[in-house]
């Protein structure tokens, strides 16, 4: 008789569930920014300025990009998972990516709003 000992299902299912609604996300910003692309009269600095200066382009953007990060660390986390088995080696890779994508995201807001 085999005995199975019961771990957490559905661990994974939540990532996966991340990854798919952060694509959703990110397919529909790019959408709408080809879209508003699109219909702008020119793309020139004037219009692209214009674009950048309306906060609800800024929060779009930021939400884009927080989606970016976060769908990022979920693909690395388990790419390291799966192929690093040293502990120690895994948890320093674990905290360059944090920080890298931490800075980023810092990084990405003081450029959208100008701190």
């Amino acid at each position: 008789m085999v005995r199975r000992e019961v771990v957490g299902a559905h661990y994974g299912l939540r990532d996966w569930l991340a990854q798919r609604i952060t694509a959703v996300v990110m397919v529909i910003y790019t959408l709408l920014l080809v879209l508003a692309l699109a219909i702008a009269p020119a793309v020139d600095f004037l219009h692209w300025s214009t674009l950048w200066k309306m906060p609800v382009m800024r929060y779009a953007t930021v939400l884009f990009l927080l989606c970016v990060y976060y769908h990022a660390w979920i693909g690395v986390r388990d790419i390291v998972m799966d192929y690093v088995k040293d502990a120690g080696l895994r948890l320093t890779l674990y905290v360059i990516v944090i920080g890298a994508l931490v800075c980023y995201a810092v990084w990405s807001i003081q450029i959208l709003w100008g701190f």
